[in-house]
């Protein structure tokens, strides 16, 4: 199974790693690096054709113009080890990137993630995954709150992270918009 994610721009990827890297220090949580990259995850699927699909994505990427999109407050989902993330909001070319990619990816998969389909896709950055206990959410949560998430993030790629061990790792990274030529 692969991830296709957009990386976030360098700003926001200081600032999540600036929390991150607190959450660790003060709570222990670290769980969150299993992907080393702030990122915005768009779809999880198992591709058989892996060809195929870069050479989707780097046409896909190349018709693709920038665009940003905006996060604000926290967010939960719960269950014996919580995720804590910061909710993006869907906005029109959020949601039509990514239901054009779910559309046309799910045709050269053999499986999609299911919390990515379109109906029930809850786009987010997630600053804690794997390591967190209800007992703690009470003190990590009232430490987050000092903090104002109402960001702008600029998006300019979707890379597709693959599963190496115990991380997932860049394979590769697709730029949006066209390219120059170089002579």
């Amino acid at each position: 199974m692969i991830a296709l994610a957009c990386l976030l721009d360098k700003r926001t990827s200081e600032r999540v790693n600036e929390l991150t890297e607190d959450l660790e220090k003060r709570f222990g949580l670290n769980g969150v690096k299993i992907t080393p990259y702030p990122h915005l995850t768009m779809l999880t699927a198992e591709v058989v054709d892996m060809e195929e699909l870069k050479q989707y994505l780097d046409l896909t990427c190349i018709e693709t113009e920038k665009f940003s999109i905006r996060t604000t407050g926290l967010g939960l989902f719960p269950g014996e080890s919580p995720v804590i993330f910061i909710p993006v909001l869907r906005t029109p070319p959020l949601n039509k990137f990514h239901d054009r990619l779910h559309r046309d990816i799910s045709e050269m998969s053999t499986e999609m993630g299911l919390y990515y389909n379109t109906n029930l896709w809850l786009p987010h950055i997630t600053l804690a995954l794997g390591d967190t206990s209800p007992e703690m959410l009470g003190p990590v949560l009232a430490y987050l709150c000092q903090y104002n998430f109402n960001w702008e993030v600029n998006i300019d790629n979707l890379t597709i992270l693959q599963k190496c061990g115990e991380f997932y790792l860049k394979d590769e990274e697709f730029k949006f918009g066209r390219r120059e030529l170089i002579s």
